[in-house]
């Protein structure tokens, strides 16, 4: 029997969006044009930031981010090993140090208590990961990293359209009132697509005209700030930065995007309502908890099978057509992440045993609830034919 594919994750573009990237497209610019700011002006204001620099992918924000924080050889800073491998990666591109702190097995974050664990005369820096899309306890994070003097750099990339509260006062995911950061993806499975992009916000001055400038070759043209000037042409290389520039064309595909943010996160919530509802009695599943204090955005939907092999499920529900995944193999146990540093199984067990047990379903702003309802119905078919 062959079944219509259900993917995990999917963009949703319309004629609006569409005709946004076509305006560019017959437009005088296709690199650094007019869009970037507008898109970098409306995405800060949407979250609450005073700056918001636009890069060519989410992993490029996390370089850039770690490299404005000052991260260097020598220095540790602290992450969660359920993560893409770019969040720990960015650590290694400037020579510091990886070090993991296990998770809250609850909600799937890093856990608090357990970053204080990890803290050493090295550490420099924290960089919380707002998993699934429910941001970390920022309030703890935050007061943790005043106490010790430490950066912290949000990793965002699952949790554009999210809030938390904290001491009763409610905040928007990248406002960056608990950190230095905040890094977001433009991937077309996240919140809102770009093709490709990333987005760093910042309160600080500083921060900011750092990231600008390792954005673009480290290069700068602003004639008040060159230390001389020769001509129209002339321009300083002032560090050693990199081509992560966004386009035009993509910052327009953003910007159209972001106006729909709400109704997508919207749907994603409602989806995920239907889902929690819908296996919260069934005795071989758990699904992951929320926070009252935060509220998601749901990048993604994980069920945690406890009743059947979480291997012979996900085979079962691909075979009928829904596009399951895994988020993530524990970042500690990847073979790079053992040679180079020596990490090994048991290192962060709540982490390797969520890992056992996850499997993420589809979810997605344009699922129909035809769509849902045949995810639901495959889940309980599969669990049981596999518990008998």
């Amino acid at each position: 029997m062959s079944f219509q594919y259900i993917p995990y994750g999917r963009h949703a573009l319309g004629p609006d969006d569409i005709q946004a990237v076509v305006d560019i497209l017959n437009s005088d610019w296709l690199t650094q044009g007019p869009m970037v700011q507008q898109f970098e002006q409306a995405f800060a204001s949407y979250c609450g930031a005073r700056y918001a620099v636009a890069v060519s992918s989410g992993t490029a924000a996390l370089h850039l981010a770690a490299l404005a924080a000052g991260f260097a050889p020598g220095d540790e800073v602290v992450t969660s090993p359920i993560t893409f491998v770019a969040t720990a990666n960015c650590v290694a591109y400037v020579g510091a140090k990886p070090v993991f702190a296990d998770i809250d097995p609850v909600t799937g974050c890093i856990a608090a208590d357990r970053i204080v664990e990890q803290l050493t005369s090295a550490t420099r820096g924290i960089i919380p990961v707002h998993f699934a899309g429910q941001p970390c306890d920022m309030g703890a994070i935050a007061t943790i990293a005043r106490e010790h003097d430490l950066i912290v750099i949000e990793d965002a990339a699952h949790a554009l359209g999210s809030s938390y509260r904290v001491d009763g006062r409610q905040f928007t995911t990248g406002c960056c009132a608990h950190s230095d950061m905040t890094i977001f993806s433009l991937h077309p499975v996240k919140h809102i697509a770009a093709g490709e992009g990333g987005v760093i916000t910042t309160n600080n001055k500083k921060l900011y005209e750092r990231l600008s400038l390792l954005r673009s070759h480290g290069i700068v043209k602003d004639p008040e700030r060159l230390s001389t000037n020769e001509g129209p042409w002339y321009y300083e290389m002032r560090a050693l930065g990199y081509n992560y520039r966004l386009t035009d064309f993509q910052c327009a595909l953003a910007l159209s995007q972001l106006k729909k943010l709400d109704v997508f996160v919207a749907r994603r919530r409602a989806v995920a309502r239907t889902y929690t509802q819908a296996f919260k009695a069934e005795p071989a599943l758990d699904v992951l908890s929320q926070n009252p204090d935060s509220s998601s955005s749901f990048h993604i939907y994980v069920i945690l099978a406890r009743g059947v092999d979480r291997a012979d499920l996900f085979k079962a529900l691909r075979e009928r057509g829904i596009g399951v995944n895994v988020h993530y193999i524990p970042v500690h146990l990847q073979p790079y992440y053992r040679e180079k540093y020596g990490y090994h199984s048991g290192d962060y067990p709540l982490a390797e045993e969520y890992y056992r047990h996850a499997i993420t379903i589809p979810l997605y702003p344009a699922m129909t609830d035809d769509d849902v309802a045949r995810v639901i119905g495959s889940v309980r078919q599969c669990i049981k034919i596999l518990s008998i």
